[in-house]
């Protein structure tokens, strides 16, 4: 045991005095270490100044060099070094690979460089030294994990704050905020034109959970943003595509409902687009189940926009309508509402509401004697329509 210890303390004193030795040709390392990174890949020389990196690279190999020889309890400053140049270059944009064959390949010049001295000098001392070689590349492979791990957190680090920029970015286009490039630094960040056919995707809050999004469809691409009221999708499309392509690619993925806006010419309308997608969403009523499209239902999104004409629309159309009892005031304009969406059947709005065609016939009369108006009229019927429109959607039962 004596002798084993008297062999480590021998080797390490050998390791220390080779170590001090090569200290002397650290520049002339550098250089070769220089060379064959360039050799290797020509991105070293693309991210930093041959100067500024060749000063980094001698200042890392001195330290390494140093700490191979140091007491084993003293301080680590290679790791604390291979942190702060894994930190660095994350920022710099070097590739995560090409960092670590830089440690790797300092390691061997620095092995073989121990190699030769030796060899030169004292031949037979080469053996001794060879059982030093678990202490040099434990410290080459735990300053290369070292510089992995920092790297990989500034670079998760650096993705956050990016990925935050460009929400905060998105988020002041959908407010509608006007500054000098906004829409210019979107584009760049998020990959998309400045300039192009954009629509905008409302979903109500409540039915978010079960919604499967959809990343692309045909010829476009929907970027999507969490709000505390609703969920907002902003559509890229292609020169040439309609909205009929996204309602079909939410369809069936997404219980509703939703708005979709008109098409927009660029990102920095993406507010405008919004807002229009917010008003293709309140003229779905509480139940419903659809993603609906403003172009379509323009005469309900009017009734909305304006609740307080809509207020007195009910209440000049539907006053004494009002007034009757819940049960029977819900019968008439249940059937008002199934005749209209049946397109004035009666036979087909007395199969879905389970009644005569006569029945429905006869609500309907009751229902314009009340009104005083006729659906035989278009301006009345258009009266009457809105009139349910509001009623439905605002929950609006008159104004005083």
């Amino acid at each position: 045991m004596g002798a084993r210890r008297r062999r480590t303390e021998q080797d390490w004193k050998l390791l220390a005095e080779s170590c001090t030795a090569l200290l002397e040709r650290v520049p002339e390392l550098v250089d070769e270490h220089m060379r064959q990174l360039a050799e290797y890949s020509p991105v070293y020389g693309q991210f930093l100044p041959y100067d500024q990196q060749w000063r980094e690279a001698e200042e890392a190999m001195r330290i390494g060099i140093e700490t191979i020889s140091a007491p084993r309890d003293s301080p680590r400053r290679d790791l604390e070094y291979a942190e702060e140049s894994g930190r660095r270059r994350a920022q710099q944009g070097l590739p995560l690979e090409l960092l670590v064959h830089a440690y790797r390949a300092a390691g061997y010049l620095v092995w073989d460089a121990l190699m030769e001295g030796v060899a030169t000098q004292e031949p037979e001392r080469l053996a001794a030294l060879m059982r030093s070689a678990t202490t040099v590349w434990s410290a080459v492979d735990a300053q290369a994990a070292v510089a992995t791990e920092a790297y990989r957190a500034t670079e998760m680090e650096l993705r956050r704050r990016t990925d935050e920029q460009l929400q905060a970015l998105l988020d002041a286009l959908l407010e509608g905020q006007e500054a000098p490039g906004l829409a210019a630094r979107a584009a760049a960040g998020l990959d998309l034109p400045e300039r192009g056919p954009y629509a905008v995707v409302v979903l109500r809050a409540e039915r978010r959970e079960s919604f499967r999004r959809p990343l692309e469809g045909d010829g476009f691409r929907f970027i999507w943003r969490m709000r505390a009221d609703c969920e907002v999708g902003v559509v890229a499309l292609v020169a040439g595509q309609g909205l009929d392509g996204v309602a079909r690619a939410l369809d069936g993925r997404c219980s509703g409902p939703g708005g979709i806006s008109p098409v927009v010419a660029g990102l920095a309308e993406l507010g405008r687009a919004r807002r229009l997608a917010e008003l293709a969403l309140r003229t779905c009523p509480p139940d419903a189940t659809a993603v609906v499209r403003l172009d379509q239902r323009m005469p309900t999104a009017l009734v909305v926009s304006q609740p307080e004409l809509a207020g007195r629309l009910v209440s000049d159309v539907f006053g004494t309508v009002l007034e009757l009892e819940p049960a029977d005031r819900a019968v008439l304009l249940e059937t008002l509402d199934v005749w209209l969406s049946c397109e004035g059947s009666a036979g087909r709005a007395a199969g879905r509401l389970y009644c005569h065609r006569n029945t429905v016939f006869n609500r309907l009369r009751r229902l314009e004697q009340l009104t005083s108006r006729s659906l035989a009229r278009p301006r009345d019927l258009i009266e009457m329509t809105l009139a349910l429109d509001a009623y439905r959607l605002s929950g609006v039962r008159g104004v005083g």
